[in-house]
């Protein structure tokens, strides 16, 4: 088997770009290419996912024990010829100043992994022979297999750059050029999302080109071979006979999922119904328990809101005290009101009675702890979570309603009370890894279990 980790040596050096070119150049050769994101990110997979033709994992050695990190990538990539991992910001950037914890390169090394390296090179000569080296230098226990260079200016720019890095002894796979036609629009959170719109076949088409042309498949391939005997024992997830259905919304407004805690629901016993606030008229009918994820809620508030058939079918389906469990955006959609940054407020379903609005800046961000402080959805009182924040929104107005979360902010390490619930619905902004507390998944399953034991 074959795979390696794109890495940076930091943020915005075009990871995603050339990881989709890549997935899609070895994807043109007939091979099977399974890919996978570090961190927690929800927009790059969905892009990979398009481009490959298979579901793309999250790898997080922060949220998740490295014990599960091997099995999800192990077990996605049993049927794969090529495995790729897109970094996370740059190589060594992760959790904490002192240690690899929670990086890329913590992951390549876990994974014993080899990385290709992308480098911005548009503002660089000579000096970029010295950066690379760092690199290659600064652990031993890394294995740098090439570099591929982004941004050189022309040929007399690459062949300046070429002559700096053959002192350093690392392989130069190649130089990738700037490809205007596959430029996809970003916002807020990011990239928009693969569900509004993801590289077309002609995009596509256009960055198995360059990548032919510009980077040394062969090579890459040549020098990437991995260890598969070193995957653990699979355990195939026991057949339940008494599924529950769970009403998932993925649409262009909800589509922020990891593929392994939608797994992990599947693994307890869950039957997952796709569902759209956005179009359906309504709910669909013999639903145990609803699940809303995060995504764009305010880029759709007006759609959202006009779908009052749909809203009133949610507000049915809570009253009747079947199991609700909500993150970020779907916190934002259960508000009484939305308000978006042109000032204009939005009635949304009125299940929780807060009020959120949207800012032009970042909120909250970063790796987050939630201690449960009652017995609650996804867990018994005591238990500990983990998971991420990430909005540009806030709620200015809560009214009656308790909190079971005691969320404590790595970054900041700022403690605070969250987790809003009513009855049978939990909402938070913070996302959890159901992969990583797979209990607090089967915990879910088991309230929508009995829910729909009542009633029948």
């Amino acid at each position: 088997m074959k795979g390696f980790v794109i890495a940076g040596t930091s943020t915005g050096v075009g990871k995603t770009t050339i990881t989709a070119a890549l997935l899609a150049a070895l994807r043109a050769r007939g091979l099977a290419v399974q890919p996978f994101k570090c961190g927690p990110d929800y927009i790059d997979p969905a892009h990979h996912a398009a481009i490959a033709g298979r579901p793309s994992y999250n790898l997080d050695t922060w949220m998740m024990s490295a014990e599960t990190n091997r099995s999800i990538f192990w077990t996605a990539a049993q049927k794969a010829d090529v495995t790729v991992v897109e970094g996370v910001m740059g190589l060594f950037d992760g959790a904490s100043g002192k240690t690899d914890e929670g990086s890329t390169a913590e992951i390549a090394k876990l994974l014993s992994l080899p990385v290709v390296l992308i480098v911005d090179a548009s503002n660089a000569a000579r000096s970029v022979a010295a950066l690379i080296k760092g690199f290659c230098d600064f652990d031993p226990q890394l294995r740098i297999l090439g570099v591929i260079l982004n941004g050189a200016a022309g040929p007399a720019h690459f062949n300046l750059l070429r002559d700096a890095i053959s002192s350093v002894s690392v392989p130069l796979l190649g130089s990738f050029p700037n490809v205007p036609e596959a430029v996809l629009a970003e916002r807020h959170l990011g990239l928009i999302t693969a569900g509004e719109k993801t590289w077309s076949a002609e995009q596509a088409a256009a960055l198995v080109d360059a990548a032919r042309k510009h980077i040394d498949l062969d090579l890459l391939l040549a020098n990437c071979n991995i260890n598969a005997k070193a995957a653990p024992a699979i355990v195939q997830a026991a057949r339940n006979d008494d599924p529950v259905r769970i009403g998932v919304a993925r649409d262009q407004a909800f589509s922020f999922y990891y593929q392994s805690s939608l797994d992990a629901l599947k693994a307890a016993g869950a039957e997952l119904v796709n569902i759209s606030p956005l179009t359906d008229a309504s709910l669909p009918a013999s639903l145990d328990g609803l699940y809303f994820g995060g995504g764009y809620p305010e880029v759709f508030a007006d759609q959202l809101a006009d779908n009052r058939p749909f809203l009133q079918s949610l507000r049915e389906f809570v009253a009747s005290g079947r199991p609700l469990y909500a993150e970020c955006g779907g916190l934002m959609y259960l508000a009484e009101t939305l308000t978006t940054l042109d000032g204009r407020t939005h009635a949304m379903a009125s299940v929780l009675p807060i009020a959120v609005e949207m800012l032009n800046h970042l909120e909250a961000f970063g790796y987050t702890e939630v201690e449960l402080l009652a017995d609650c959805l996804v867990g018994a009182r005591g238990a500990r979570l983990r998971g991420h924040s990430f909005h540009y929104s806030r709620i200015t107005r809560t009214g009656d309603v308790a909190k079971r979360y005691r969320a404590n902010q790595l970054l900041t390490g700022v403690n605070y009370d969250e987790g809003y619930c009513t009855g049978n619905v939990l909402a938070s902004y913070i996302h959890l890894s159901f992969a990583a507390s797979p209990e607090a998944a089967a915990r879910f399953v088991q309230n929508c279990r009995q829910a729909k034991a009542v009633a029948q």
